[in-house]
């Protein structure tokens, strides 16, 4: 059994910790707090950068930045042996390969960069090369879904060699990229890991976890004879690079958790189709009263419009509580035009200012949070909840993490939150994680 180096995770949203458990998520990545990261029991810990809502400039700075502070943080705590990871989206959306170029910059050389977005718990697997999202049963390669339309992140392309030199733009040849097929990684990639050098980009394939749980002990292996690698995966990688036992509170029992077993709040901020999906089924609860919050007065800028929305929203979110119930709070689902990426990303910015003030107007008793977008759920952990780390208890669903806030916090103690990323799980998802939370 090879040594375990310590895994350091940087994810461009907060979702990527769907897969593991016990360990630390950190919203802020000055050298004192990722050594905490380093110097926590568990093998892998994570840096919450939320790039993937920021321009590519902006997540170079801020990738630049981690890895900067990391290389201090290692040095002090005399640590050699570890693998670092871009984690971004199953669906192939995200800054590749601005992250893993900075990173590489910053902490190479690398022998090789591994291209792993498999994500069994979602339903996305890579079969020669090929990512597929499996819908309705039926494996479907990702450019023909909704997220390869993404106005910011859209592709061409599910091949993943194809995909790679889209997106250097043609630095990355297609044929250049090492392929990790089913069949290679299932015989033992051990010997072509030990021969990779030049941050070769590498395609790898998995159906299962236990493909992902072979190729990572190749890895491992290969990494404790000298070599280094860097990964842009989704979380399955994860799962089978830091082998973790079994969570200690199973997801239905959850409930366990919750403050005193007083109703919740959910906030929905995600806009893709499954989230509007699923909202609609979380509506039908009996416990659950919906809130809509109209996001077009936020299009004018006007902060006199913006506090009354505010003031409105956070009125009846208390009259929804006083009552017993939980408040569903979304944002308005129509897709608003923009002219430039730019306007829609600031447009971006603004809801969520929004949605963080209503997360720090909350109810102080709350009994627990449901957020609901990845995007919004970094935001309402480094944001509305003002949080240096947070502690992951594990998955209420697959594909779906809770942490807690830590018993020190000034305004919500021991609060969970579900991070719920924004295009997992199936239509009734949403409410059968209220219904694991609330009392029944």
């Amino acid at each position: 059994m090879t040594a375990q180096p310590k895994i350091i995770v940087l994810d461009d949203d907060p979702t990527g910790s769907q897969t593991v458990h016990g360990c630390l998520l950190l919203m802020q990545w000055d050298v004192e707090t990722l050594r905490l990261g380093l110097q926590d029991s568990s093998p892998i810990f994570f840096v919450l950068t939320n790039t993937r809502a920021r321009t590519p400039e902006q997540a170079d700075q801020v990738t630049r930045e981690v890895c900067r502070n990391l290389k201090t943080a290692l040095a002090l705590e005399k640590i050699q042996e570890f693998l670092v990871v871009s984690r971004s989206d199953s669906t192939l959306r995200g800054h590749y390969p601005v992250e893993t170029d900075a990173i590489a910059a910053e902490l190479g050389p690398f022998d090789a960069h591994f291209l792993i977005p498999a994500f069994f718990e979602g339903g996305r697997i890579t079969r020669d090369s090929t990512h597929y999202l499996i819908v309705d049963g039926v494996p479907t390669p990702v450019h023909e879904t909704e997220f390869a339309k993404d106005s910011v992140f859209g592709y061409r392309y599910s091949y993943l060699p194809d995909y790679a030199e889209e997106k250097t733009q043609g630095r990355i040849k297609a044929h250049e990229v090492e392929r990790f097929l089913l069949a290679d990684i299932r015989a033992g990639s051990l010997d072509r890991l030990l021969q990779l050098q030049g941050n070769l980009c590498c395609a790898v394939d998995g159906e299962t976890q236990a493909d992902l749980d072979q190729f990572a002990q190749d890895v491992l292996t290969a990494a404790a004879q000298g070599k280094r690698f860097l990964f842009r995966s989704a979380a399955s990688i994860l799962t089978a690079l830091a082998a973790l036992p079994p969570q200690p509170v199973d997801a239905d029992h959850m409930r366990t958790y919750v403050r005193a077993g007083q109703p919740g709040a959910v906030i929905v901020g995600s806009h893709v189709r499954k989230t509007t999906q699923q909202l609609t089924e979380l509506l039908q609860e009996p416990g659950i009263v919906g809130l809509e919050v109209a996001i077009e007065k936020l299009r004018d800028e006007d902060p006199e419009a913006q506090h009354a929305l505010l003031q409105s929203v956070l009125e009846q979110v208390q009259t929804i509580h006083a009552t017993g119930k939980t408040p569903a709070i979304y944002t308005s689902r129509e897709e608003l035009a923009f002219n430039s990426i730019q306007a829609r990303l600031d447009f971006g910015v603004r809801v969520s200012a929004l949605l963080m003030e209503i997360v720090q107007g909350l109810p102080q008793d709350v009994g627990f949070l449901i957020s609901k977008g990845g995007i919004t759920s970094n935001d309402t952990l480094s944001t509305g909840l003002a949080l240096r780390t947070a502690r992951l208890l594990g998955q209420i669903l697959p594909g779906v993490s809770i942490v807690r806030t830590p018993e020190s916090h000034p305004q919500f103690p021991n609060l969970p939150v579900v991070l719920f990323p924004g295009n997992v799980g199936d239509e009734q998802a949403l409410a059968t994680v209220y219904r694991r939370l609330a009392a029944g």
